[in-house]
């Protein structure tokens, strides 16, 4: 399977589309990546993207559909999915109201935390009581 890289919204582009009055459509906007994967070993496991940069969950998402859009997408942008991307075992898409497609992890879509800034972060393990990272 080739990886492509699942790539978060650059700050220059969101402060631009805040300036443009935008930043909904900012939030949404962000190019598609690679199936996620699993690094680590024993309890120490977590779902990364291509980069190693950390997945989270959100507890307020229902099975398989999000509820993080708008301003949390800033703050949370959602893990998308490259055209033609097929799901397999645990990892399965979904459609977001925007029709972008998003992975999800046994029905949870999948985020990372714009504040995460290396491979290997977890700062929003924990945030507000709703977000954790994707473990097995």
């Amino acid at each position: 399977m080739g990886l492509m890289t699942i790539k978060r919204l650059p700050p220059v582009v969101a402060a631009v589309a805040a300036l443009a009055g935008a930043m909904p459509a900012a939030a949404e906007m962000a190019m598609g990546g690679a199936m996620p994967m699993m690094q680590g070993e024993g309890m120490h496991k977590m779902l990364t993207d291509a980069e190693g940069m950390t997945l989270y969950t959100f507890d307020k998402d229902a099975q398989g559909m999000s509820a993080c859009y708008d301003d949390c997408a800033m703050n949370w942008p959602p893990a998308l999915a490259a055209e033609g991307a097929m799901a397999e075992g645990d990892l399965a898409l979904t459609e977001r109201r925007d029709g972008a497609k998003q992975w999800t992890f046994r029905g949870m879509p999948l985020y990372t935390w714009a504040k995460d800034k290396m491979a290997g972060d977890m700062s929003g393990d924990g945030m507000n009581g709703v977000w954790h990272v994707a473990k097995p």
